[in-house]
């Protein structure tokens, strides 16, 4: 419910719909290149103008729109910006409060080790680890669901050594994605989709056969 994601944000941040307004949040697991981009890439290949991933995850929500022809349906994506340079929603805080994935932070560290330094909080997926992506948010302005319960996230990582480490390896060591790993996953990137993602923006069209 978008009043679940209100709750925990100031204002400047609110989602501008009733508390009980149904949202969802989109993730894209790591099957998600083979399965997805891969097969967009080949069928759109003239039309891809800008990032393929953003323009093949916009492709597909465009198709759930569809299947909801009598319903408003609104789509938020991770990189859109509002006027003001904020994001239009806060991804990792969304996906805590759907229960979709745990979103670490220094207030999860009882003994903080970090001093004045600045430190950004990271969403670990039960299943995925860290190899996982949040796309999107689905709103349905139409539907209302006052009795829907929230679920919690599972905190999959539970002690407070692994939270100083899993925090100290994404602030300080993120390139080399050992974070992604801080609990045994089911299922990572392939080496061709770490090496897609390791790449510079500017460069992917050619690792995918685009020219730019």
């Amino acid at each position: 419910k978008v009043g679940w994601y209100n709750a925990v944000l100031q204002p400047a941040f609110h989602l501008p719909y009733p508390d009980d307004t149904l949202a969802f949040v989109v993730l894209s697991t790591p099957s998600m290149f083979d399965k997805a981009l891969k097969p967009f890439v080949n069928k759109e290949r003239l039309k891809i103008i800008r990032d393929p991933v953003d323009q093949c995850v916009s492709h597909h929500l465009s198709r759930v729109k569809e299947k909801f022809p009598d319903q408003r349906v609104d789509v938020m994506f991770d990189y859109e910006m509002l006027p003001s340079r904020k994001p239009k929603f806060l991804a990792q805080t969304a996906a805590h409060v759907a229960g979709a994935a745990y979103y670490y932070q220094r207030k999860d560290v009882k003994l903080d080790p970090w001093g004045k330094k600045k430190i950004f909080g990271v969403c670990i997926h039960p299943r995925y680890g860290g190899w996982f992506a949040i796309r999107a948010l689905l709103l349905f302005p139409d539907i209302q669901v006052p009795f829907l319960e929230q679920p919690a996230p599972v905190d999959c990582v539970s002690t407070e050594e692994k939270r100083i480490e899993l925090l100290e390896q994404f602030n300080f060591h993120w390139q080399d994605g050992r974070y992604r790993d801080i609990i045994e996953v089911k299922e990572r990137y392939s080496e061709e989709q770490k090496a897609y993602f390791a790449t510079p923006p500017a460069e992917r069209f050619r690792l995918l056969g685009l020219s730019q």
